[in-house]
């Protein structure tokens, strides 16, 4: 094998540091680690088999042997990716995104296998290979990014353990070396108080924290490959411009090809070279990320950005939608996967599998109308909007809140196990003095970043964790220390759409016993036949088939998990849902179709919705009001258009400006401006204004004075005492 396969081209660098002690390896962030680890690619030993492209996937076919069949989960898919490059894989939920990337490292389940095709990855065909060069390869030249980052980290290990296995395994660092190195990384991906974390299990860190820690592993020994399958996912905006910027930076200046796996199109119009976009287990659309934003050449690109919220054109009435579902990978349809739902089908459309065909340089498309979408147009054929209709403001009886909170404190005591605070007390205020009230019939938005304590609020809220001090009030009735029947008549009441699909379904229970639980529970179904009806409507309501109930979570890709979850809220046919996280796992053609659900069931039901969210966009469009926390504190609350038209707090204008456009020419123009600093420890928040340490407006009275939620202008409140 290569000498530079086997020997890292940095390892020679840091064993002799790590013989001078663990402290030169921590001396400065961005000064040591970037010249120690960012070094240009040249410095890599030769050996390795020259080839035009890192990563080829050839004529790519995956099949899955199940109970009811063979699933076709990719069908002769081909692209390729340089050194230094980043190509975005995009596509709905199910379509074989995920499936390709563990096809690439050598993970399918069992019951997955590559039936036909190659991958080449630096000269070598991947799928040649036997198990033990595979599995050198995995992590130190290839690694991957899970999308879900609870089931990707090991609950029963540290975080310090998972982060310091691949560079005890792959570079045979010495255990010092290593802990230092693991805290670098965990400094690197904005994770504070690094040190102390490195002792902390997964379950004490929230989503967007674990995901931080599954990127720190996947940087760990500089791959030169790196597979991201929604990496950002569980990241707020500004986390997620940071991560990355770091990330791209990377790419550029180590060479390291990165493919990014995702729905968000903002993401790919910001950072992607080029864009392949997948449907139903095949290829649709490919090229540069600029020209394919700027005329989509198939009729789904074009739905997908049609789909999509944006920051930078007026609210419309309704998000569009690509209507329809994608087809049964156990039986396609024989011509077009996406004839069934696309405008502009033709006869011919369904006789036959549409060629890949290149219509212009660097531009390949499989559609039959592909020239015709060139020379026209796709707003032409109908397959994109004109302009976005006028929203239509929401009436809202305010007179008499159906949920009021006042003065809600959560905190958490963490004092056992951190022998940095010498046995003293140690908490955590996850929540700290928090009020609002919401109206019956009205959705507000709860925003910030990973930590601030959104998650929090809803699990105090649904009596998931006892709140420290404050008051609960539902329909006039104080629920804070609600208890037995009164209780669960509360839960019946409000329900929640979980942020982690996978860590709230039982594995051992088929989906639709999990949605039938509840109702024969709570006897809202006479009966088990009766139930079993629900469960199939409720499925189709959010875009999954009914088959589907007799799967089991294991069976379902994230997004389709994600949807399960939000049928179950459903079924119990509650007044106020807590939505954590509710369309996170989603692509946005499904998406848009749920949040319109949402909308709709609101309007027929009279449903009242806590929306807790990092993406703005998506906010902006469901929300009638807006909060804005940051480390446990509100930072502003307001009308939506008032919010997003000028907004007063400079931490909620960081957040505004961190949201990525999806139009590459727009990005282009655009100030990338990242939120510098890092968040605050919850253990240890500033004095004063707890952003005052990130705030580019601070003085020294801002370290000193805790500024009081108030109001500025009519309606609009916010904590800055510089407004």
């Amino acid at each position: 094998m290569a000498t530079g396969l086997n020997r890292p081209w940095w390892k020679q660098a840091y064993n002799t540091r790590a013989r001078s002690g663990p402290a030169s390896l921590t001396k400065s962030l961005d000064t040591d680690l970037m010249q120690s680890i960012i070094t240009p690619q040249t410095a890599r030993p030769s050996g390795a088999v020259a080839t035009p492209w890192l990563l080829d996937v050839e004529n790519l076919h995956v099949q899955f042997n199940t109970s009811r069949g063979v699933v076709r989960a990719v069908e002769g898919i081909s692209y390729q990716v340089r050194a230094g490059e980043v190509v975005a894989l995009v596509g709905e939920s199910g379509c074989g995104k995920s499936v390709s990337s563990l096809a690439i490292m050598r993970l399918l389940a069992q019951s997955g296998r590559v039936t036909q095709g190659r991958i080449v990855f630096d000269g070598r065909d991947l799928l040649t290979l036997s198990e033990d060069a595979m599995r050198a390869i995995r992590g130190r030249d290839i690694a991957m990014i899970f999308q879900d980052p609870m089931t990707s980290l090991n609950p029963v290990l540290t975080v310090g353990y998972q982060i310091t296995e691949p560079l005890l395994q792959h570079l045979r660092m010495t255990h010092d070396a290593a802990r230092a190195r693991a805290i670098e990384l965990l400094k690197l991906v904005g994770l504070p108080d690094a040190e102390s974390r490195l002792n902390q299990y997964p379950h004490q860190f929230s989503g967007g924290m674990r995901q931080r820690v599954v990127i720190a592993i996947a940087l760990a020994c500089n791959p030169k490959l790196i597979i991201a399958d929604e990496p950002t996912t569980a990241l707020d905006v500004t986390i997620q411009a940071q991560i990355l910027e770091l990330m791209k930076r990377l790419s550029r200046e180590l060479n390291i090809a990165l493919v990014v796996i995702t729905h968000n199109l903002g993401i790919v119009a910001r950072y992607a070279d080029r864009v392949n976009v997948m449907y139903a287990a095949r290829m649709a659309e490919q090229g540069a990320a600029d020209a394919v934003f700027a005329k989509p050449l198939h009729p789904y690109t074009a739905g997908l950005l049609r789909s999509v919220p944006r920051l930078d054109q007026p609210r419309g009435l309704k998000l569009e939608t690509i209507d329809g579902a994608p087809p049964d990978l156990l039986a396609p349809p024989p011509g077009c996967r996406f004839a069934p739902r696309c405008l502009a089908r033709q006869p011919a459309c369904e006789q036959a599998l549409p060629d890949m065909v290149e219509v212009t340089a660097d531009r390949h498309t499989a559609c039959l109308r592909s020239r015709e979408l060139e020379r026209v147009g796709p707003l032409a054929l109908g397959l994109q909007a004109a302009a976005a209709s006028s929203a239509v403001v929401k009436a809202v009886d305010r007179t008499t809140p159906l949920l009021a909170v006042r003065e809600l404190k959560t905190y958490f005591d963490v004092s056992t196990g951190l022998e940095a605070f010498g046995g003293k007390k140690a908490e955590v205020r996850a929540v700290d003095d928090l009020s609002f009230e919401v109206f019956k019939g009205e959705t507000v938005g709860l925003v910030g970043e990973s930590g601030c304590g959104k998650t929090t609020v809803g699990r105090t809220l649904l009596r998931l964790e006892q709140s420290t001090a404050g008051a609960i009030h539902f329909s006039g009735v104080d629920v804070t220390h609600a208890q037995g029947d009164a209780l669960k008549s509360y839960r019946r009441k409000m329900q929640v759409i979980f942020q982690d699909p996978f860590s709230s379904l039982n594995p051992r229970i088929t989906i639709g016993e999990s949605i039938a639980e509840p109702l024969l529970v709570y006897k809202l179904q006479p009966d088990k036949i009766a139930a079993r009806a629900k469960v199939s409507e409720l499925l189709q309501q959010v875009g999954l088939f009914d088959y589907m109930a007799s799967r089991y979570p294991h069976e379902l890709s994230g997004g389709q998990r994600q949807r399960v979850g939000i049928a179950r809220a459903l079924a119990m046919e509650p007044e106020f849902i807590v939505c954590d996280e509710p369309v996170s796992a989603l692509d946005v053609s499904i998406q848009a179709q749920i949040i319109n659900l949402l909308e709709d069931l609101q309007k027929k039901l009279g449903l009242t919705y806590l929306f807790i969210a990092h993406d703005l966009a998506v906010v902006r469009h469901i929300s009638d009001r807006v909060i804005v926390m940051y480390l446990g504190r509100v930072m502003e609350i307001a009308d939506r258009d008032a919010l997003y038209a000028a907004p007063l707090h400079p931490y909620t204008q960081a957040l505004l400006e961190a949201v990525p456009v999806p139009d590459p020419l727009i990005e282009a123009q655009r100030a990338h401006r990242v939120l510098s600093g890092e968040v605050p420890s919850p253990l240890t928040p500033p004095t004063g204004c707890v952003f005052h340490t990130r705030c580019p407006r601070a003085d020294a009275a801002c370290k000193m004075q805790r500024p009081p939620l108030r109001e500025v202008q009519p309606g609009h409140f916010a904590a800055c005492i510089k407004i």
